[in-house]
């Protein structure tokens, strides 16, 4: 397992901007940051790859080891780039845009805000392989921005109640521990990528934030 502390663009918000699975990490095009750095702590190979003609991978889409899902706008020549790496793509039809914000998901299963209709939760299912169950973290519906999923464990929003920590252990499989990442910040979403090798944190995250992020995701 490794973690490491990084910024792009001197930016510590590194979960709205890259993501990972237990196969791929993608990172913006044109961001300045050591593609080497982030291989070694995610154990997987690293692509470069745009959304929507935008940098924001992490808000714009959410998977597993089996599929990435994200909105119809994404453009063929970026689906064409994905598949090239061997990254299968599933565009939900419809309004919503920031599937990285509306789903926290892992191998095992997924937690989607709660406002999302029975056919998009369905089509979030059949592609992720996965059950699929509504929730919240602290009350926040955008759960994908509230808390960090990975095969290992889940860190969530510092506010999260015993109810929601019970529920979102029950659908992803896996122990849910709370804590804070970027000095302080409870949307651990936008501040860290995990996966089941390890850890990108933002440059800001503190040595004790550290310290629950290794708890949480198993790696101590």
């Amino acid at each position: 397992m490794s973690i490491v502390r990084l910024s792009f663009n001197r930016i510590p918000f590194l979960g709205a901007f890259a993501l990972t699975t237990d196969k791929i990490a993608l990172l913006p095009k044109r961001f300045h940051v050591r593609e080497q750095i982030v291989e070694d702590a995610l154990g997987v190979p690293v692509a470069r790859a745009n959304m929507h003609n935008s940098p924001l991978l992490g808000i714009l889409a959410a998977g597993n080891s089996n599929v990435l899902v994200c909105s119809e706008l994404l453009e063929s020549e970026e689906e064409g780039r994905l598949t090239e790496l061997g990254v299968r793509v599933s565009r939900i039809p419809g309004q919503y845009t920031a599937f990285g914000n509306l789903v926290l998901a892992n191998d095992h299963g997924a937690i989607v805000n709660p406002d999302l209709p029975d056919e998009i939760l369905k089509l979030i299912s059949k592609n992720l392989g996965v059950p699929v169950e509504r929730g919240t973290i602290a009350g926040v519906k955008n759960v994908g921005a509230a808390g960090v999923a990975t095969n290992r464990g889940v860190l969530a929003h510092p506010d999260v109640s015993n109810e929601e920590l019970k529920h979102i252990s029950s659908v992803l499989g896996v122990l849910t521990e709370v804590g804070t990442a970027c000095s302080g910040v409870k949307y651990v979403g936008l501040c860290l990528v995990a996966n089941s090798n390890g850890v990108i944190a933002g440059r800001s995250t503190t040595g004790p934030e550290l310290g629950r992020v290794e708890s949480a995701l198993g790696f101590i």
